[in-house]
């Protein structure tokens, strides 16, 4: 999200920063000066004071200028760290940013081992410069700072780490508090390779902060590479739905009858071949529907205390519901539980064959009323309230008559039906067959598919 920029605020921040600034230049100095800051041209020099010239020439800034001013002042000037943050915090509040809950914040402070960012202290404690208020005067020339919160950290943090807990250092910086542009900075700092030139250290310290991250809706996501090391942003995950499913019907071996026990509850029954489908009928958390849930689901309805024995009759049943000469299917279904076969119990269920409508009428005999897509390949449930569809395309989306045909109709009735699910805040995915046909060439695509869609990283051996 942005907010609307405050123009009044952020001129009278600018105009502060110019009270000071103009005594550091002469007055031939000024029209360079506001040229390089983007400022219109200073009046001449006429006998007013090179305040006033600057004054007159932020006055005939337009607003829209403003932030481009800003930004050039914190890129070129020297400022004082409260002169800095407020500019700052003026310029970020207006552009895309993401929000982190004071709860979620705590939480991660209270988890967050500092070991891998100590390894780094000189980076570590010029991040926490960049960004905080460590109570030192940035222009005293005169030798080391004694009694400010830097000096504190390099005691109770650097030099005896156990002396400061992480969520204690959290609030001495007053990061619990902070406006939630600036939080977000710290995150991307504390990823980053100009603190962390490690990149298994970025790694680790990613997916520990994802796990806290992910279930407010947001993500540290590697957006590119600087110096040859991954470079992570905060974005948000996708808007997800405003509530949680009540049932999931998946693992499908042919069409159920359903009936409403309690249309007004939503209850629902499968009255008919109620064994040829699975019905999840649990709450479903704030960390979306994670393996662990699912296993454990399988075992209480089926009396399986053998976990191990559990989870290979849950997998080999739901593999059994993918069709038969769905390659491509299979093999997704496939590499993503071995990529993440050690961590398994962690990450998402991939749930195949589910149902996301129903109709108990064929699409032929609804006719042009038919909705689309009743039944998708896989369905995860993320946190966010995140609902993440799975399609593989086969040449059944878009021909007819096995094949031998092209149907333009029938493409466009499933676009139709993926836009609708995304109004709906799904977020729909398509794979290639062709891509996925060949397992060992189809490893890649699924790795690196899920290691952006999950932040999670998949096991080395994979």
């Amino acid at each position: 999200m942005a907010e609307q920029t405050d123009f009044r605020r952020l001129r009278s921040l600018v105009d502060g920063v110019l009270v000071t600034l103009y005594q550091r230049y002469r007055h031939q100095d000024l029209p360079e000066l506001c040229e390089r800051l983007g400022l219109p041209s200073p009046p001449a020099d006429d006998g007013t004071t090179k305040h006033e010239r600057l004054t007159a020439s932020l006055q005939d800034c337009p607003d829209e200028q403003l932030l481009h001013v800003a930004q050039a002042v914190l890129d070129t000037e020297m400022l004082l760290f409260i002169e800095t943050r407020d500019l700052q915090d003026a310029v970020w509040a207006g552009r895309d940013y993401v929000e982190i809950p004071g709860r979620t914040r705590r939480e991660l402070a209270k988890e967050f081992d500092l070991t891998d960012h100590l390894g780094h202290p000189d980076r570590f404690l010029a991040l926490l410069g960049q960004l905080w208020d460590l109570g030192e005067d940035e222009f005293n020339v005169w030798g080391p700072h004694r009694g400010t919160l830097r000096d504190d950290i390099q005691r109770h943090v650097i030099r005896f780490s156990d002396d400061w807990t992480t969520e204690y250092l959290f609030e001495q910086l007053r990061a619990f508090e902070a406006p939630h542009p600036r939080f977000g900075h710290f995150l991307e700092g504390l990823a980053s390779p100009t603190v962390l030139p490690d990149e298994q250290a970025q790694r680790r310290f990613v997916e520990f902060a994802n796990h806290h991250l992910q279930p407010v809706g947001a993500q540290l996501r590697q957006e590119g590479e600087v110096d040859g090391y991954p470079q992570f942003l905060l974005l948000p995950l996708g808007r997800g739905t405003a509530h949680r499913p009540r049932n999931l019907i998946f693992a499908t071996l042919g069409k159920p009858d359903i009936r409403f026990t309690s249309a007004l509850d939503n209850d629902i029954e499968i009255a008919e071949r109620a064994n040829q489908v699975l019905v999840y009928d649990r709450p479903v958390g704030k960390d979306g529907l994670l393996w662990c849930d699912l296993l454990s689901w399988w075992q209480e309805t089926r009396d399986a205390d053998n976990a191990e024995e559990a989870a290979l009759a849950l997998y080999g049943r739901m593999e059994a519901s993918l069709p038969s000469q769905a390659e491509g299917q299979k093999n997704l279904f496939w590499l993503y539980h071995r990529i993440y076969k050690s961590q398994l119990r962690d990450v998402p269920a991939l749930l195949p064959e589910i149902w996301v409508h129903w109709d108990p009428k064929s699409i032929r005999e609804r006719g042009e009323r038919a909705q689309q897509n009743l039944r998708m390949d896989f369905l995860m449930l993320l946190p966010g309230n995140r609902r993440v569809v799975l399609e593989v395309d086969g040449m059944q989306h878009y021909t007819r008559n096995r094949g031998s045909k092209p149907d333009s109709a029938k493409y466009a009735a499933t676009m139709a039906g993926d836009r609708d699910l995304k109004f709906r805040g799904y977020e729909v995915f398509r794979f290639g067959h062709d891509e996925l046909r060949d397992r060992d060439r189809a490893q890649l695509v699924v790795a690196d598919f899920f290691r952006a869609l999950l932040g999670r990283f998949p096991d080395c051996s994979s």
